[in-house]
């Protein structure tokens, strides 16, 4: 079977797919891709997909893709390092002139990058999908994120659009100022935001998983929209100030009212509901006070250590196959 070439066209725009335990879907991914995304006259097509140190078939699977077109590349990571971590990982290994994020899931439609493309021949650096539906997901799911993402937009210092994920076009410019934010805790598209440049959305429907089950647990949902308020905003710290001046304000009352019970009532001995619901009121706050700052200070040290954000032990279809590549 001849290999389709990557090196044909002008233009190339690199698909970076994150993957971890898809041996379910990822067949008919690779198929979609390989048939929407031929080569023509005008842009080709290079596709990495970036395992996420997957427990199932996925990687050997990718591999024998990878035999048959010469477009496929595969990061295999020698361990599970998340998501965001993948997505970064794709953005760096890629070579395209635009570079795209997409799913393996396909719960965003692959057919919606072109339209992304001519967005981008037409002059825009970011080019991001804004989901109007959202199909086989819980209500609980729909409405936590509908308040998580208009709640970040309220406390975040950068605008970031509203029921939009990772799916999205950059073009190399775009790519580049993102590489240059080098931050442990990543918040992607919070990050695509701040660069600016010149962005538009096109508007989708999601679809739902073609099969296997969902890789974000409420556990991680919680950690992911912790990171993405905690890296674009210092209200939180801001907030436990507030904390502080209501608790003064409560305790000044209640010392009024103390001494108000004390002298001028017979009803002082009673007074100790009071003390205990200031004294429960005020270590409730100091201990969310210390928590907050506490995130902050973690942030920090996972900083100021200074580890690679993720290693590769396998490079498939590069011509560099180095092995622990940071």
């Amino acid at each position: 079977m001849k290999k389709p070439s990557a090196k044909t066209a002008h233009k190339l725009i690199t698909i970076v797919v994150p993957c971890y335990n898809e041996e379910e879907v990822i067949g008919e991914t690779v198929a979609r891709m390989t048939r929407i995304f031929n080569n023509d006259r005008d842009v080709g097509f290079e596709f990495i997909y970036v395992d996420d140190g997957s427990r199932d078939r996925t990687l050997d699977l990718l591999k024998g893709f990878a035999e048959t077109d010469s477009r496929i590349r595969v990061l295999s990571f020698s361990r599970n390092f998340g998501h965001q971590i993948a997505v970064t990982a794709g953005i760096d290994a890629a070579k395209g002139d635009a570079v795209v994020i997409i799913d393996a899931d396909l719960q965003d439609p692959p057919e919606v990058v072109l339209q992304m493309i001519a967005k981008w021949q037409g002059g825009y650096d970011v080019v991001y999908g804004t989901r109007t539906e959202r199909q086989g997901e819980s209500n609980f799911k729909l409405a936590t994120a509908r308040i998580f993402y208009r709640f970040l937009n309220l406390i975040s210092e950068v605008p970031i659009p509203l029921d939009t994920g990772d799916f999205r076009l950059m073009s190399r410019r775009a790519v580049t100022a993102l590489q240059s934010m080098p931050e442990r805790d990543r918040f992607v598209r919070g990050m695509v935001s701040w660069i600016g440049f010149k962005q538009t959305k096109i508007d989708y429907k999601r679809a739902e998983r073609f099969a296997g089950v969902s890789k974000y647990p409420l556990r991680k949902m919680v950690k992911f929209a912790s990171n993405g308020i905690i890296s674009f905003s210092t209200k939180p710290l801001k907030l436990s100030i507030f904390f502080g001046m209501v608790c003064a304000l409560s305790s000044f009352i209640a010392i009024i009212y103390a001494f108000y019970s004390r002298f001028f009532t017979s009803n002082w001995v009673a007074g100790w509901t009071t003390l205990m619901i200031a004294v429960l009121f005020i270590g409730g706050v100091q201990l969310i006070c210390l928590g907050i700052i506490g995130e902050y200070i973690g942030r920090i040290y996972n900083e100021i250590k200074g580890r690679p954000l993720y290693l590769v032990q396998e490079r498939i279809g590069f011509e560099d196959k180095r092995i622990g590549d940071e």
